[in-house]
């Protein structure tokens, strides 16, 4: 039995069977054979809408039938572009006339159309002469412009339904793609004619004649590889004829409005719809720049002002319409900047920010979509092509090319990349070009998009065959095989880019590209490598011999140097994964980890490139990279499990030296842990402070248990030690890079001597001191040791410096200060005896909540945080850089904090508190900071914190200084979460930030007391 009406439509492809046969019986189709129409319904890419097409066109042009009767040996090229272009069918429905487009013998090895003929079309089309060196229509305005749109889509209609009935059209696309630039290069060229015709009314013939403007095509127009519908990007070059006796400001004039009045001709408003926008944003000082401008003008701009990245953008730079003499010597003239620009400086900046608009504002809705953006997309392999020609295209003339499949085979023909590598990336793109070709066919809008829903996708894969492909296509196996490309494009990226350069020092097969030593350092130097010799001596070591640990590192390398040239030094991150990888060896988990856990590897690199803190700490603790396996592993460990451990490895040796390492190892090793965990933000801001503090009050710990065991070996113990938390130690508000500010008590024991429990007292507290600085042996490598700061104790530097609780008691009761008890705040023990520790803080509360403040204690708070302003500030620094003392910084936030402390927690269990912001959101909460002052005060407080502790990230140093250096900002920028390319945007939040907050601290701290 015959299948049934629907069947067959299903079968064709059919979203809706049931409305396809109600149009199947559409009295514009009586008399037409059925099997025929089934049979050119099946040609169609979307048989419903070549079909609801087809419908309405018969309705506006009868005669049309004929080509439907006749079969698919004539009606294919009608049915193939009805399913495929929605938007070229609407065009043919609004101007019947042109059907006589599907007159055409169809050809499964199409030709691309002259573009000589197609500009004179265009002209003609406006009633302009071809022949004519500066031509001029006659025709103006909308007539024009109709005339001229009309014309366009009638070639393009042409240039679709050879594109669709190609047996390869991925071996079409450059063609299709370069006669897409000429149609627009003809396009713009024919409006030019209609704006000189306009200009002529305002400026008069003669002077607007004597006018040249040369049109720059840039990027895919440029290069002659432009999409179906996509902006056309453009400069304007002007220049007049040397008898024309017009002045420079009537020939900007006039070239200004030949620009305007070219773009107004092919996209302003009118019957017909625009063709695209002309997008003339890439000329110098872009859109605050003057429209059009003399060669002169041009030039002088790039040798002054330019930016790197607009050299780049002008590889493709091209005249397409206008005065070709002209547009000859603009390309003359900007050439050698174009291959010159690899060696100028911000040539890696503007690089890496090429890198970042591969993947840049994409909208997370968008990601998994994207066709040309995003990883394994279109601007993958075009930044990848475009850097290898300008790393290259220095010293290699052959490689400037501007369409990317000619950039890819001539890097392969000068041995750039490998021949087979070049053949897949050549396929990848044009898969994915084709993709993007035939979505924004449908619409004729602008998009790069995979379809959702399940009908289009089975359009898109039907229209992406070739005409001779017999296989099903299905939605399935179009989305499986983008994938595929998507994975392809990615992994040819570190293959092309990296390979040969492993072939360089290694000699690993002649099949693949091999550079010379100038070549490879050339494109190490492009990547951000600022020691592209020392790099290639690296990567040699790291892959020279026969051994499973070089074969594995040649593998694996491409990958690695890639994630390594994101870092901000890419390469002191190659030195140390070197360093790291001699240092394990062969060990069997370290390659394990580099194969099989790309996470584990990726973020190996992006630390070692971008912290020498951690850098270091790997180098000397290599065993450590195995954390980055297993997040788990990157946990902090709590300060309890630390004691333990600390308590059960000192048990075991009796040398005051011996165990006394271990504590400061194990230190260091929680230091490294904190971290990693924080580079890959694993941890909050206040979860790095309480890891960073727990490990010091961890190794205080040990060093008092080992001093009491030195003085417990010399007599009997007289008495008990506490070690007080005090400063940013006692909040737990430390960086890594804070000494630990303490103040020491004791309690003599019952029976003992006070003067002699004293001595011992200071021997014990002295003793942990060098116990957790002095040089010992083996030494502790890249260990930042810990420094006890006991100037905060009474009477400072002049006190004694470990004091008996009495002896504290009696002198806060006669002779404490105010910016004593203002220490007390954030007093925390640390180290010690539970009661006396718990004596202490009774002692501490009694002091530092005072009942109130008198005016004179109000007036000596306020006159020495003005001293310390005055006196304390480094020479030389600029107040508004310097985090702890300057204008708006953390010292501003914490004297203001503790102020309010001192005046109302006496009443206010609330305030309470040690830590900075506790006080902070308790003083809003009760009324003492407006909300909005608490939350800008916080943030500030915050944000200066995270760029102490990435200054010593960074660097391996403490710094209290914004960085000025450009790259020091972007490598702190990048710690404290700013995106690559955005140390500005740090820099400028910063200092937003603390003149904010310096006017909320005056206002608040100088006022008048409640």
């Amino acid at each position: 039995m015959a299948p049934s009406l629907t069947r067959r439509l299903i079968a064709l492809g059919s979203s809706d069977p049931e409305r396809a046969e109600r149009f199947l019986g559409a009295p514009e189709l009586v008399g037409i054979d059925e099997e025929v129409l089934l049979e050119g319904l099946g040609a169609a890419p979307d048989p419903d809408g070549a079909l609801v097409a087809l419908v309405r066109l018969l309705e506006k042009e009868p005669r049309l039938r004929a080509t439907v009767d006749a079969g698919l040996a004539r009606s294919e090229p009608l049915f193939r572009l009805l399913g495929a272009s929605e938007a070229l069918a609407e065009f043919l429905i609004r101007h019947p006339e042109h059907v006589d487009v599907f007159d055409v013998v169809p050809s499964a090895e199409p030709q691309g159309a002259d573009p000589v003929a197609l500009r004179a079309s265009l002209l003609r089309s406006v009633g302009a002469d071809p022949a004519s060196a500066r031509p001029v229509s006659s025709r103006t305005g909308a007539d024009a412009w109709e005339a001229l749109r009309i014309r366009y889509r009638r070639h393009l209609c042409e240039l679709a339904i050879r594109d669709l009935g190609a047996a390869s059209p991925t071996d079409f696309l450059p063609i299709a793609a370069a006669e897409l630039a000429d149609l627009a290069a003809g396009a713009l060229e024919a409006g030019l004619a209609v704006a000189r015709a306009e200009t002529a009314a305002t400026f008069g013939t003669e002077a607007v004649g004597a006018v040249a403007l040369a049109v720059i095509g840039m990027g895919k127009c440029g290069a002659r590889e432009l999409n179906y519908i996509s902006d056309v990007d453009v400069i304007y070059v002007v220049d007049a004829d040397d008898d024309s006796g017009l002045d420079a400001s009537t020939i900007l004039g006039i070239g200004t409005s030949l620009a305007t009045g070219l773009s107004r001709a092919v996209s302003g408003t009118a019957r017909e719809p625009g063709l695209w926008q002309v997008d003339p944003n890439l000329r110098p000082e872009g859109k605050d720049g003057p429209l059009v401008r003399t060669l002169a003008s041009h030039l002088a701009y790039y040798d002054r002002w330019a930016q790197s990245w607009e050299f780049q953008a002008l590889l493709k730079a091209r005249c397409i319409a206008g005065d070709a003499e002209l547009g000859r010597r603009y390309e003359q003239a900007v050439a050698p900047l174009v291959w010159a620009s690899a060696g100028r400086e911000g040539f890696v900046d503007s690089v890496q920010a090429m890198r970042r608009r591969v993947t840049e504002h994409i909208p997370p809705a968008e990601a998994d979509r994207q066709i040309k953006l995003g990883a394994g997309g279109l601007r993958d392999v075009e930044f990848t092509v475009q850097l290898l020609q300008l790393v290259h295209g220095r010293a290699d003339e052959t490689l400037r090319v501007r369409d990317t499949t000619s950039a890819i085979a001539a890097l392969a023909a000068g041995g750039y990349i490998g021949r087979s590598a070049a053949a897949e990336f050549d396929a990848s793109y044009r898969r994915l070009r084709l993709l993007e070709h035939r979505i924004q066919l449908a619409q004729l809008r602008r998009t790069h998009l995979m379809p959702v829903k399940e009908d289009a996708l089975r359009a898109l894969a039907r229209a992406v065959q070739g005409v001779m492909d017999t296989g099903k296509a299905s939605p399935e196996a179009l989305l499986d095989s983008w994938h595929r490309t998507k994975r392809s494009v990615r992994e040819l990226h570190e293959r092309i880019f990296y390979r040969p350069l492993l072939n360089t020092v290694a000699n690993l097969s002649p099949e693949e590209a091999k550079l010379s030593p100038e070549a490879a350092q050339g494109r190490l130097a492009a990547l951000g490598y600022r020691d592209p010799q020392g790099a290639m001596r690296h990567i040699e070591a790291l892959t020279a011999g026969v051994s499973r640990r070089a074969a594995l590192q040649r593998q694996l390398l491409p990958v690695l140097l890639d994630w390594l040239a994101e870092g901000v030094d890419p390469d002191a991150g190659l030195l140390a994964f070197r360093r790291v990888s001699e240092a394990l060896g062969t060990t069997h988990w370290y390659l394990g980890m580099l194969r099989d856990s790309a996470a584990a590897a990726e973020r190996l690199c992006h630390v070692l490139a971008n912290s020498r803190l951690i850098a270091d700490l790997l180098e000397v603790s290599p065993e450590s990279v195995a954390w980055l396996g297993h997040e788990r592993d990157l946990a902090p460990v709590p300060l309890e499990a630390q004691w333990q451990e600390i308590q059960s490895k000192i048990s075991r040796h009796e040398d005051p030296t011996a165990r006394m390492r271990l504590v400061r190892l194990i230190r260091r090793r929680e230091i490294l842990r904190t971290a990693i965990a924080d580079s890959a933000g694993l941890l909050d801001q206040d979860a790095v402070g309480n890891a960073l503090a727990d490990a010091d009050q961890a190794a205080v710990l040990g060093a008092l248990r080992v001093a009491e065991d030195q003085a417990s070996a010399r007599g009997p113990l007289l008495t008990h030690v506490l070690v007080v938390a005090m400063g940013r130690q006692g909040g737990r508000e430390i960086g890594y890079g804070s000494d630990a500010d303490v103040m020491y008590v004791h309690r003599p024991l019952p029976g003992a001597d006070p003067g002699e429990a004293q001595r011992q007292a200071k021997e014990i507290v002295s003793a942990m001191s060098g116990l957790l600085t002095q040089p010992i042996r083996p030494a502790v490598l890249a260990e930042r040791t810990l420094q006890l700061d006991a100037d905060l104790r009474p009477e400072g530097k002049a006190g004694p410096l470990v004091r008996s609780l009495d002896s504290y008691a009696e002198y806060y009761r006669r002779w404490a200060l105010v910016w004593e008890w203002q220490a007390l705040l954030r007093a925390r023990p640390m180290a010690g005896d539970d009661g006396l520790a718990a004596d202490f803080m009774r002692l501490a509360d009694s002091v530092r909540y005072p009942e109130q403040l008198s005016p004179a204690d109000v007036t000596e708070i306020r006159r020495i945080k003005a001293r310390v302003e005055a006196e304390r500030l480094p020479r030389g620094a600029d107040p508004a850089r310097h985090l702890k003392l300057g204008r708006g910084g953390l010292s501003d936030v914490e004297w203001l904090v503790q102020f309010i402390q001192l005046q109302h927690a006496a009443r206010h269990p609330e305030l309470r508190t040690t830590s900075t912001l506790g006080g902070l959101y308790a003083a809003a909460e009760l009324g003492f900071l407006e909300e909005r002052e608490a939350t800008l005060l916080a943030e500030t407080w915050r944000l200066a914190s995270r760029i102490r502790s990435a200054n010593v990230v960074w660097t391996g140093r403490p710094s209290d200084m914004l960085p000025s250096s450009r790259r020091d900002l972007e490598a702190v920028a990048r710690w404290c979460g700013y995106a690559p390319g955005q140390a500005s945007a740090l820099e400028q939040q910063y200092l937003q930030l603390t003149r904010r907050t310096r006017h909320v601290f005056e206002e608040k701290f100088y006022a008048v007391s409640r």
